[in-house]
């Protein structure tokens, strides 16, 4: 582990309530991938510019939350100039964006009676993210469960790259409960009955742990090459797993980026995402 930033994860009290939406999984039906791999392969984002996209948190207490992404026009939500959280919170604790204690529940405009981050989805504004690397300082409590959460392989922390929408975006997997590291796709459902509407297919998968409740630096990239999408993550700036994914289809176009947990109390700070260096 390298040296960690000066910043300690704070506590919350939230009391658990409803039930937890679906989760990583499921089997990917590659044909319709491949069909649209081809023809979107003469896009070439390596010629798009990217800013750099380095969100600071400021002040103390809620940022944003999933009732600010369900009704934007009520009065009294918090909306983020730069984050959409499409479930669970995010809060501002010590120059640091925090998930809360995981719990599930009903946020209300405040989050006060729950944050419902047991599963945690924070997604960029922006989605002019073509190739990109993607850092950040993460810290996690070890997972838990809740009534509406029961224990799962992939509980853990996840960062999001080419977030087009919920049905299409690669998460890797960088601190799971069973312990692995994965990279996974992510394409629309072709079971319309599908509770999100989207399958994943792992693309690589490793071992690789390191310890709850300390400071630890994780990168993902996504970068194109001829069609098909390039995928790497760095723990503590030693390389743990690639990937390349040949049948890539829309994903080989700019998306936003994220982060996920599952079942666990999650502090990240330092992010920042830039074009890849070469």
């Amino acid at each position: 582990m390298t040296d960690a930033p000066n910043a300690e994860s704070p506590r919350a009290d939230a009391s658990p309530r409803v039930s937890r939406r679906t989760l990583l999984g499921g089997a990917l039906a590659g044909a319709a991938a491949a069909t649209a791999g081809a023809v979107l392969v003469g896009y070439d984002s390596e010629r798009h510019g990217t800013a750099p996209f380095a969100p600071v948190f400021t002040g103390e207490g809620l940022v944003t939350n999933e009732y600010a992404f369900r009704h934007p026009h009520t009065a009294g939500v918090r909306r983020s100039t730069d984050w959409v959280v499409t479930s669970g919170s995010l809060f501002a604790a010590r120059g640091a964006g925090w998930t809360g204690a995981p719990d599930t529940g009903f946020t209300g405009a405040d989050s006060a009676a729950a944050t419902d981050s047991a599963v945690f989805r924070l997604v960029s504004r922006r989605r002019d993210f073509g190739p990109v690397s993607v850092t950040t300082w993460v810290r996690l409590k070890p997972p838990v469960t809740t009534p509406g959460s029961p224990s799962q392989d992939w509980d853990g922390g996840h960062l999001w790259l080419r977030y087009r929408s919920p049905e299409e975006l690669y998460a890797l997997s960088f601190r799971r409960r069973d312990g692995a590291v994965v990279i996974k796709r992510k394409v629309p459902a072709h079971d319309a009955r599908a509770v999100e509407g989207g399958d994943y297919v792992t693309l690589a998968e490793a071992r690789h742990t390191f310890a709850y409740d300390s400071w630890h630096k994780i990168t993902a990239s996504a970068v194109n090459q001829f069609g098909s999408v390039q995928l790497e993550l760095t723990i503590d700036d030693r390389t743990v797993l690639r990937a390349d994914d040949r049948t890539p289809g829309s994903l080989v176009l700019p998306g936003g980026v994220g982060i996920r947990a599952d079942n666990t109390e999650l502090t990240f700070r330092r992010f920042r995402a830039t074009p890849p260096t070469s």
